[in-house]
């Protein structure tokens, strides 16, 4: 298994007057990166879970560790993997890294839970869902390899 890998510029408007992204940014990029992932590759874009299946992922749990800060113009590479796959949820490991340097930013945890938006309670992930994740699942050599 190869983590979702995703590039990032640093924009203008995820910094402070320094030119160093203001810590919040980076989890509206997280974000974007996950709903990146859930369209180009699990195969499930956020409008379609929305408006045609009336589901979501909301971010249920997030721990974050930031390494370096990261300046206006630079790349990121955003990878993310799962952990650990639940009936209605996914553990997800992620790192951010330099483009330029390889460096590490920021690292952390974050689970999703599939659920239902009109009743807002967890639902089991949909066959398709379930095994489009599997293939991102993250063996703990593999995780040892990238805190390394």
């Amino acid at each position: 298994m190869t983590a979702y890998q995703s590039i990032q510029k640093v924009l203008f408007n995820h910094c402070d007057p320094a030119g160093i992204v203001f810590y919040p940014r980076y989890f509206e990029m997280l974000n974007g990166v996950v709903e990146e992932w859930f369209e180009e590759a699990l195969n499930c874009s956020f409008a379609e879970m929305h408006l045609n299946r009336k589901t979501g992922v909301p971010t249920a749990h997030l721990e974050v560790d930031f390494k370096k800060p990261s300046r206006l113009g630079e790349e990121l590479i955003f990878e993310i993997g799962v952990e650990k796959l639940g009936g209605s949820s996914a553990d997800c490991v992620f790192a951010v890294t330099g483009r330029a340097d390889h460096v590490l930013r920021f690292e952390g945890k974050l689970t999703l839970v599939y659920f239902s938006m009109e009743t807002g309670r967890a639902l089991r992930w949909p066959a398709d869902l379930s095994q489009a994740l599997k293939t991102f699942i993250i063996s703990s050599k593999e995780q040892e390899n990238n805190n390394a």
